[in-house]
């Protein structure tokens, strides 16, 4: 297996048929990089990747909320390949809806994906990482993972839980040579905001037409979005081919304003909340 930053690297991507991870996989292949790429439907896949070289590419179908199809589907990419360098946590989708319109049913769903079906990659690859003693794990966040907004409270909840399961990844794997990034994107041209990427409430409230406006906006967004996915995948190489990123990198100038507001709001809620906060210590110990 050789490492990324010597020559050609193994990566698993997952969420490879739309979008970032579709562009990320072509710019791969385009590299002479070897991609197990998962996706829910292979012909989509395959047919999205019309006029690429597909000889190292290993599509694999999978629902990544099934712990054993994750396992295997790891194990027939480690068997091809021989070993992984990078694995991209990509899948996942967007939610608009007001907290109190979310079902259980949706919200269990969203976390499926963009929490458990993580975890179910983690558990698969940590181990061979370890024994190589090497390895990157890039999860894809959001900057809606650092920041929040009404109607994306589910997305949100969602990103927020992967943000601290990889900081804590971090921490605890960083003995075992083995690398942790976030990737903080803002809005992209990708079909996250269209019909098939982008889920709604079942029912909804008279209560909330904010949100039904901010729904309508959003839907008429796509194709004006600032960020650039081609940048964006070529960012996440530049990421896992150098090194040199720190644990949350942010993409998009977008991204970087509601992070340096979400910066400056947090030490506003500390300064403001200090004088109680110091109020709760045990007197003398």
């Amino acid at each position: 297996m050789t490492h990324p930053t010597t020559g050609p690297a193994t990566w698993f991507v997952t969420g490879a048929s739309r979008g970032l991870g579709l562009e990320l996989v072509t710019q791969l292949l385009e590299r002479g990089d070897a991609v197990a790429a998962t996706t829910r439907s292979v012909e989509r896949l395959t047919a999205a990747l019309d006029g690429v070289d597909t000889a190292r590419l290993l599509p694999l179908e999978l629902d990544l909320a099934d712990e054993r199809q994750v396992r295997d589907a790891v194990a027939a990419a480690t068997e091809r390949f021989g070993g992984l360098d990078v694995v991209v946590n990509n899948a996942g989708y967007g939610f608009l809806a007001a907290v109190e319109e979310v079902t259980d049913a949706e919200a269990r769903a969203m976390f499926d994906v963009q929490v458990f079906g993580v975890w179910n990659v983690l558990r698969a690859v940590l181990p061979g990482f370890r024994e190589a003693g090497s390895g990157h794990v890039v999860n894809v966040s959001s900057i809606l993972g650092l920041t929040s907004f009404p109607g994306w409270g589910l997305y949100c909840a969602g990103k927020y839980a992967l943000e601290g399961l990889t900081e804590s990844l971090a921490a605890e794997v960083a003995g075992h040579g083995i690398r942790v990034t976030l990737i903080e994107p803002g809005y992209m041209r990708t079909d996250f905001l269209r019909p098939q990427s982008l889920g709604l409430p079942s029912a909804t409230s008279d209560a909330y037409p904010a949100i039904r406006e901010m729904t309508e906006a959003h839907q008429a967004m796509p194709g004006t979005q600032l960020g650039d996915p081609a940048k964006a995948a070529a960012a996440i190489i530049t990421v896992a081919t150098t090194g040199g990123a720190p644990l949350h990198q942010v993409l998009g100038s977008d991204s970087l304003g509601f992070a340096e507001a979400r910066l400056q709001s947090l030490r506003s809620d500390v300064e403001a909340g200090r004088a109680l906060a110091v109020t709760t210590d045990v007197v003398g110990g």
